[in-house]
């Protein structure tokens, strides 16, 4: 079986409320766990039900589209 590689974005959501998993190249695709290591197996499981989907329906499986840039921009309050 072939294997994918995707860019997942976890962001903290404080330090007692776990992490939001995200996936940019596939829209939608998103997860949460209680701590990093559970909302990446938690997202792995959300990927692989993604692509599951997508080959049910008769869809093409998303590429990733790369390596996620994160910049911060500062803004006026």
């Amino acid at each position: 079986m072939a294997t994918l590689q995707y860019s997942v974005v976890l962001v903290s959501n404080d330090p007692e409320l776990g992490y939001t998993a995200t996936v940019p190249a596939l829209p939608g695709c998103v997860s949460f766990g209680d701590s990093l290591e559970e909302a990446l197996e938690n997202v792995k499981d959300a990927i692989s039900l993604y692509i599951r989907d997508c080959r049910q329906h008769g869809e093409a499986v998303p590429d990733d589209r790369g390596a996620v840039v994160m910049v911060s921009v500062e803004v006026a309050a």
